[in-house]
């Protein structure tokens, strides 16, 4: 969607949420409108108008029949997905637990002098491996021991903090009592069911948003949401609208498109971003700049797992390269480079 089909969105918005009636109520408006103040019925000809009004129609019809189609194939792929890491986790798990069976469980009774020699032989192994424990000179020996014992340490300090939260459902969000909430780098998702044996119009609701927090239910009942956003959110390309009569679908604009939220509200439990499974076909959705800085972290964080320089550094370098061949009369022996 361009940014000329987008740039009508806050008005258009503003005025479908004026109108207690819904989708019906604004389309009246908008026809009554045309009617009134433009020459629309009558200035292209009989039947002109119905002519134009149906092909738009069948124009976005399409497309929002295609979006939906995309939609609930990306989320059939994701749950696809989750169910294989699960599986393989579980295979992985259930082989580890597998403890080979000793084929030959047969007593030998020793001799007395064979006896002696297997003890003999433990005992000059045993001693070996206390020769081979004593450091050296450089004291390589002592000092990757703590090392190891520290990488343990912050490993499990890491486990603890992870282990009250919550794995994220399949669409990087997770299942609250009261609603369900998905989200990508770009935006946050929430289906809040309106538990009612009615078809609830926008007039039953109240939904407040604000840069900072969230408040939304049933009319004269107690708020479904009530708390705080962990980040900030565009007020002006939030948007909420009642689907199907039952639930209450609201969309978050994230200020800062480079982050996972933890949870909705903060009043509510976290889930492991750690956790969070990222689509790759989404990174084409972001705009150029976000996608730049996106791309450097990635490339950054491989460059990293294999011990090369980020792209920072490699700029670093190739710039004191440069200099060091437009002045080949330097000595640069003794400098060190950081």
């Amino acid at each position: 969607m361009s940014k000329n089909e987008e740039k009508f969105d806050g008005m258009l918005l503003a005025m479908a949420q004026q109108h207690e009636g819904g989708v019906q109520d604004l389309l009246d408006t908008i026809f009554s409108f045309l009617a009134r103040k433009t020459d629309f019925y009558t200035g292209g000809g009989e039947g002109a108008a119905e002519k134009l009004v149906t092909s738009k129609f069948k124009k976005y019809e399409a497309t929002a029949l295609a979006k939906a189609v995309a939609e609930k194939a990306e989320r059939a792929e994701q749950e696809r997905r989750r169910k294989e890491r699960l599986e393989k986790k579980k295979k992985e798990e259930e082989k580890v637990e597998e403890v080979p069976m000793d084929t030959d469980s047969r007593i030998v009774e020793l001799t007395d002098e064979q006896a002696a020699k297997l003890q003999e032989e433990i005992d000059n192994k045993k001693l070996a491996k206390e020769v081979t424990a004593v450091p050296g000179p450089s004291g390589d020996n002592a000092d990757s021991e703590p090392k190891k014992d520290n990488v343990e340490i912050e490993d499990e300090e890491e486990d603890e903090k992870e282990k009250n939260k919550l794995r994220p459902n399949s669409g990087n969000g997770a299942d609250m009592p009261n609603y369900r909430w998905t989200q990508t780098l770009q935006e946050v998702e929430l289906r809040v069911p309106l538990k009612v044996n009615f078809s609830v119009r926008p007039k039953d609701v109240f939904v407040s948003i604000t840069k900072k927090h969230l408040t939304c239910g049933l009319k004269g009942q107690p708020p479904i949401i009530d708390g705080d956003f962990p980040h900030e959110v565009k007020l002006e390309e939030s948007t909420w609208v009642i689907e199907d009569g039952k639930v209450l679908l609201i969309n978050l604009e994230k200020v800062n498109k480079m982050q996972w939220w933890a949870h909705v509200v903060t009043c509510d439990p976290e889930i492991s971003t750690k956790k969070v499974n990222p689509e790759p076909s989404k990174l084409s959705d972001l705009d150029g700049e976000t996608r730049g800085l996106v791309e450097k972290m990635m490339y950054d964080q491989r460059q990293k797992e294999l011990g090369l320089p980020t792209s920072d550094e490699q700029k670093k370098q190739d710039v004191i390269k440069k200099f060091m061949e437009q002045h080949p009369e330097m000595d640069f022996s003794k400098c060190k480079f950081n």
